[in-house]
């Protein structure tokens, strides 16, 4: 997914060991990047690229006009079954390979204005309506889509609107029928009703919503930083001898407070497994990132707007699409389905090097030009010649001797989010393997040669009248050389500073009203200030993600002094000191000293409590490695290893025969299957073994989704203690458990309860997420109404 599909990996990597050694030797020692390039790229064969566009063609990336027939067929089916949101997401994906000003668009548009009506997504609806008639929706059915419009007008209150779109339509009854008489009649009918319900809501007293109780209150830096941008004024940027540059406390930082709040520099959406198709499954109906998810903003949306030249990128609104296409997406859609094969790693490198186009690159590219000026001509360029020497320890200003600025902020001395710094990001040419190395090179050769026949001066051109950022000469534009090394210099960055960006996604069964919620990796980011900051296996701060912006918060309470760390992936919650090591060490390239690493005791032979065995005769752990003795020196059991991992298969399967008896809806054989699990468990495994939690959690929605909300709760109670060992209780994990519980306690009655397991909840998820995330709302709601409408002996209440 970052990097280049598999089979062109191997297919590079085989051609990389077929070379002479003295070829390999050459690119192996190679000093500079535009070495590396120059000498890679020129083994780039005609062959080499055929291959490559086969493997290409199986990203189907352009219009298809057979397609849109096709997805409306199916998302009809879905309607006709109220299965609204799949509907609505089939209509789209005939939207984005319908071309624009056809009927096939516009009747797209107008089938996923009725999903969005059924779906109370009023204004999303009327747009769709007015994209529909933007098209040429076809005039026959326009009375229908008008009712529809006139609907959500009346919905929404706006009446006087709503009075005209009805007016519209009975003038449009009056000079011509298009509708056949039994629907004509069935529409005259609801249009009656509709008018009387104008007048109704006329006569009504006018109201107004109800102003938010609390502002946005921290949503933006309290105080943002002078010297580095998007960040409080809590920390300040250092050098380290050897950690490099890092974010320190400036004062004491309390727990939940906002740290970092950065916009992505750029942010490419992964596209999954999904989209690459097979022969016999031309059209794929499965839904994907890419269907729900703006591709520049990733703001969620059932109603995307797409591409007008591919069917791949699509976007939240118009305005979206357009701010894509002048910045990036004209040089990007004729190579859309390039750039899927090459990986998401290569298509941020030449995002990154198509927006130096609006800085002053000049300013940027003065290492580039000094590694590439002996191999290659550069062009001459006034904007060169006012370049900063970052090289430099010092530099003479005036006849005085001034310290040049840390790597990545400007002459003055700030860190901001711009291409300067991210330009500086390290990339570890030094680390990464020759093969490694020959891969990007060649992958980003191919690239090149792709924009070469695209004309990329062309499109450069054509942008210098864009409203943003003038352009970057065209000369620069057209030296590709010099692009090529700056985006291998940008892939290989990437390995070490980019950041997965997650969003939170619910997984609520049809079964229970318990929200399950898990976290999911949406895209692929580069936060330049965000790339300050160290990692450390037990970290102090947080990262949550709000469509493209990163927030940090701090975790824990941080002395004045202190680092700001977080964590890049290995975490001592998830993995043993040896295994968080070699993760660290081969990815990026250091070995850790955090607390948590210096400070660990070596594992016992038992392992982790979440992983651990227990003595099925006293319950005590199990320690020692092919043989486990149990660790109760006055208890003389032991057990091969290998039999107790063959009882643990065994019982992962009987787990795995309850969870679809539960996801069919066979909710007491799910539960009888997962009592009798639930004792095997206790038999040999630790109380806070992660499969005793699982089964457990399991336990817990069947209840729920049989009502039972006491014996949910229990259930839930003892999986959150699973959760509260391995993650802490302070941890994000831990704060999703106590949401779901409170669910449960508030569908019970359990006032008392529910209200101290709210409270619990959002002291940790406020930390985390911070007061305006999805599940403190949600946690809000329900203490309001726990606390102003008492619960009706009767029914759960909902939420």
């Amino acid at each position: 997914m970052d990097l280049p599909m598999d089979e062109w990996k191997s297919y590079l990597f085989q051609k990389w060991f077929l070379l002479p050694k003295s070829v390999q030797v050459t690119i192996s020692t190679a000093k500079t990047l535009s070495d590396i390039f120059l000498h890679s790229s020129s083994l780039l064969q005609p062959e080499d690229e055929i291959f490559l566009k086969r493997l290409s063609r199986g990203y189907l990336v352009e219009k298809d006009p057979n397609a849109p027939p096709f997805y409306r067929e199916k998302g009809n089916s879905k309607f006709q079954k109220k299965d609204y949101t799949g509907a609505a997401v089939l209509y789209s994906k005939g939207i984005s390979h319908s071309k624009p000003n056809t009927e096939d668009i516009s009747l797209c548009y107008a089938n996923r204005s009725a999903a969005l009506f059924h779906l109370g997504q009023y204004e999303t609806c009327l747009e769709d309506i007015t994209r529909a008639q933007m098209h040429g929706y076809p005039e026959r059915l326009q009375p229908k889509m008008i009712f529809r419009k006139a609907e959500c007008l009346v919905t929404l209150g706006r009446l006087q609107e709503a009075s005209q779109a009805i007016s519209d339509l009975e003038s449009d009854f009056a000079t011509k029928r298009t509708l056949a008489t039994s629907s004509f009649q069935i529409l005259q009918k609801n249009l009656y009703h509709l008018k009387k319900k104008v007048q109704e809501k006329e006569s009504l007293p006018e109201t107004f919503p109800p102003t938010l109780a609390k502002t946005f209150e921290d949503m933006d830096l309290k105080e943002e930083n002078e010297h580095i941008s998007s960040a409080s004024s809590s920390v300040s940027l250092c050098t380290d001898p050897l950690k490099g540059r890092c974010l320190i406390a400036t004062k004491d930082i309390l727990p939940g407070e906002l740290l970092v709040k950065e916009d992505a520099f750029v942010s490419v959406l992964n596209p999954g497994e999904r989209l690459r198709h097979s022969l016999g499954n031309k059209w794929d109906t499965r839904v994907a990132n890419g269907d729900l998810y703006c591709h520049r903003c990733l703001k969620h949306t059932l109603a995307t707007v797409p591409c007008d030249g591919c069917s791949y990128a699509k976007y939240c609104s118009h305005e979206c699409m357009q701010q894509a296409w002048e910045l990036y997406h004209s040089v990007e859609c004729p190579l859309g389905a390039l750039l899927l094969t090459l990986g998401v790693f290569c298509h941020i490198a030449l995002r990154l090097t198509l927006l130096t186009r609006f800085e002053d690159v000049g300013k940027v590219t003065s290492k580039l030009c000094d590694e590439i000026s002996n191999n290659i001509s550069f062009p001459k360029s006034k904007t060169l010649i006012k370049t900063l020497n970052y090289n430099q320890e010092e530099n003479e200003d005036n006849g005085k001797v001034v310290k040049t600025p840390i790597p990545g902020c400007d002459i003055s001395g700030k860190y901001e989010n711009n291409y300067n710094a991210v330009f500086n990001l390290l990339p570890h040419t030094e680390n990464h393997s020759p093969e490694h190395k020959f891969l990007c090179a060649v992958s980003i050769s191919a690239l090149c040669k792709k924009l070469e026949a695209a004309n990329l001066q062309a499109f450069a051109t054509d942008l210098n009248s864009s409203k943003l950022k003038a352009p970057v000469t065209p000369q620069l534009c057209a030296d590709l050389n010099i692009w090529g090394v700056a985006m291998l210099r940008h892939m290989l960055q990437l390995q070490c500073n980019a950041q997965a960006i997650t969003t939170i996604q619910q997984t609520e069964s049809k079964e229970s009203i318990i929200a399950n919620s898990r976290q999911v990796r949406l895209a692929t980011g580069i936060f330049p200030v965000v790339s300050l900051l160290n990692h450390s296996c037990s970290p102090n701060t947080s990262v949550s993600f709000t469509s493209t912006v990163a927030t940090i918060r701090a975790a824990q309470r941080i002395r004045k002094g202190q680092e700001i760390l977080h964590c890049y992936g290995p975490h001592k919650s998830w993995m043993g000191v040896a295994e968080r090591q070699q993760k660290l060490r081969s990815q990026y390239y250091f070995d850790c000293s955090c607390p948590a690493c210096h400070t660990e005791e070596l594992r016992t032979a038992a392992g982790p409590r979440w992983e651990a065995f227990c003595c099925n005769s006293c319950r005590t752990l199990m320690q020692g490695d092919d043989v486990l003795s149990c660790g109760n020196k006055s208890c003389t059991k032991s057990v091969s290893r290998d039999h107790l991992v063959s009882q643990l298969q065994d019982l992962q399967h009987q787990v795995g025969m309850a969870q679809k008896l539960l996801r069919s809806g066979k909710l007491e054989q799910a539960i009888q299957q997962l009592l009798g699990c639930q004792r095997d468990a206790e038999s040999f495994l630790s109380p806070e073994h992660t499969m005793v939690g699982e089964i457990e959690d399991d336990l817990a929605q069947a209840y729920a989704a049989l009502g039972d909300w006491q014996k949910s709760a229990t259930h839930l109670q003892k999986s959150l203690r699973v959760v509260e060992a391995r993650h802490g209780p302070s941890s994000v994990e831990m704060g999703h458990e106590l949401f779901k519980l409170a669910q449960v306690l508030f569908n019970g009655f359990a006032v008392s309860e529910a209200l101290k397991t709210i409270q619990k909840a959002e002291k940790v998820l406020l930390v985390h997420c911070g007061p305006w995330s999805d599940e403190i709302q949600e946690l809000q709601k329900m203490r309001s109404c726990l606390l102003d409408f008492p619960p009706i002996p009767g029914g759960p209440l909902g939420l």
